[in-house]
């Protein structure tokens, strides 16, 4: 491999640009994957998993780049620079890089000093130097931020670029006002919502945006006295991106009419994550998305969700859950999961990433067993069965227990008999649990490619159970098992 050439290495690393401990590996390799690994990583070097107060490479590497007048100027007020000029570097590392963390700067300049002013001095004197060293921005996360940048004099050619913009609404409405007058092509914006006021700032840099195609808002503390319709002119902008937006996830505490209006609006959306349940059945009716290859679903939400996969183009791909536990007997979930089972087999033959929930009766297994059959895409899956706890027949823990074994030799059975080839992901929730010689029957008769197991049961760290996965694992049926925590299992985007 190491006689590849630099394009395909080049390509090759790309495809690792999220495996930072793959690309800092190959950086030792020899000179060539040096010089092909470096561009990618300095492409956005405040995203890997670094911890930058007790590092200062980056901090090292930054503050050669400033003028010897503007170095001395900065000792003058004692702020301690390294003693590293930028032509003794082996690379122009700016010159690669198209992206601002403003939480990371803070982090690095106060390495030069403890003192804030002088972490503001050095600051400004960074990201100076990054309007002037920069080609391009494409990705600014300036949440905290406390320097308006874009009036630098080279600020409107580096922001003109601008692809991706992560903030928050406790910053001052005249950094999203410069935004405005500055940024053309966001395509992604994601805004966390941390105080409640009048977003006519942030509705503005929507409207002026070409190509919106990822919006996200999240109400991330109790924000109880918005007042009526609070978010009236963010979703008025985003009604008038309905031809460029794809991609919605809304994590609000109030849902209004506005909300009900722009939505069904909203046709081109390949992702939905939204409060389904707020909607009444002839609103979620309205909602017809074709292109749909995205949609989280409640556990309380399952009917609603079902009209919508009713009506999309049969390209849903992912069925997701939200990161909160399933911890009540709803009404009518019986009816309702049944039906959203049987929705996904008749609309989603594309479906490869599954949440599901269900009772443990026998309809319900059965209807389970049909979607596995038809859904031969299917790689990864979440399966939680849920018993009505309060039901009157639970008098002692001796039934649950027989119930949940009951429960989980069926659903093994159903698994083993026609789980898709390709089903390489399984994520076990609750109610139910497997007896060692219930999982072993369906291990030694899985023919699949090698299986990942998530549960958050402790009973498989048991030494018992340790010892028939490592079996396993030798002989190539399990790739890993692991007792991981309900965040994390219900979370897809979670790797194991």
């Amino acid at each position: 491999m190491a006689k590849l050439n630099k394009d395909v290495l080049f390509l090759i690393f790309e495809e690792l640009q999220d495996d930072s401990k793959s690309l800092f590996s190959s950086l030792m390799v020899n000179r060539l994957w040096c010089e092909t690994v470096i561009p990618i990583l300095w492409k956005n070097p405040w995203c890997y998993d670094i911890n930058y107060y007790n590092k200062n490479n980056l901090f090292t590497i930054i503050s050669s780049y400033l003028s010897d007048n503007v170095k001395e100027l900065l000792m003058r007020q004692e702020i301690q620079l390294p003693l590293v000029s930028y032509e003794s570097l082996l690379f122009d590392y700016l010159s690669f890089c198209r992206s601002i963390n403003v939480n990371t700067i803070s982090i690095i300049t106060s390495i030069g000093s403890s003192l804030d002013y002088i972490q503001f001095i050095l600051e400004q004197e960074f990201y100076g130097l990054f309007m002037k060293k920069f080609p391009e921005l494409k990705y600014l996360d300036m949440r905290s931020i406390e320097h308006q940048i874009f009036y630098f004099p080279e600020a409107n050619l580096r922001f003109e670029s601008l692809c991706e913009l992560i903030c928050d609404t406790s910053m001052d409405s005249s950094y999203f006002y410069g935004l405005a007058w500055l940024c053309r092509c966001i395509q992604r914006l994601i805004v966390f919502n941390v105080e409640s006021r009048v977003y006519s700032d942030i509705s503005k840099l929507i409207n002026v945006q070409k190509n919106l195609k990822y919006f996200e808002w999240e109400d991330v503390i109790d924000l109880y006295d918005l007042g009526p319709d609070p978010y009236k002119e963010i979703l008025l902008a985003l009604e008038n991106k309905a031809k460029t937006i794809n991609h919605l996830k809304l994590f609000l505490i109030h849902v209004d009419y506005t909300m009900q209006k722009m939505l069904p609006k909203l046709h081109k959306l390949k992702t939905l994550i939204i409060n389904l349940g707020t909607f009444s059945e002839e609103q979620l009716k309205m909602f017809v998305y074709r292109d749909l290859e995205v949609i989280r679903v409640s556990y309380y939400e399952l009917k609603a969700a079902a009209i919508i996969i009713e009506n999309s183009g049969g390209h849903i791909k992912k069925i997701l859950f939200p990161s909160y536990e399933l911890d009540d007997f709803i009404d009518n979930f019986n009816d309702a999961s049944l039906i959203f089972i049987r929705k996904i087999y008749e609309n989603c033959p594309s479906i490869e990433c599954l949440s599901l929930t269900f009772p443990s009766l026998k309809e319900h297994f059965t209807e389970f067993e049909k979607l596995l059959k038809i859904c031969q895409n299917l790689k990864e899956l979440l399966i939680a069965i849920c018993i009505d706890n309060d039901a009157a027949a639970w008098d002692d823990n001796t039934k649950f227990e027989e119930e949940y074994l009951e429960n989980g030799k069926e659903l093994l059975k159903i698994l083993s008999r026609s789980a898709p080839i390709n089903l390489r992901e399984i994520r076990f929730l609750y109610d139910y649990k497997f007896s060692l010689k219930t999982l072993e029957e369906f291990l030694e008769k899985w023919k699949g490619c090698a299986l990942s197991i998530l549960t958050c049961d402790p009973i498989y760290k048991e030494e018992n159970y340790v010892k028939l996965i490592k079996k396993y694992k030798n002989n190539g049926v399990i790739r890993d098992f692991r007792c991981e925590n309900f965040a994390n299992i219900v979370n897809f985007d979670f790797k194991m």
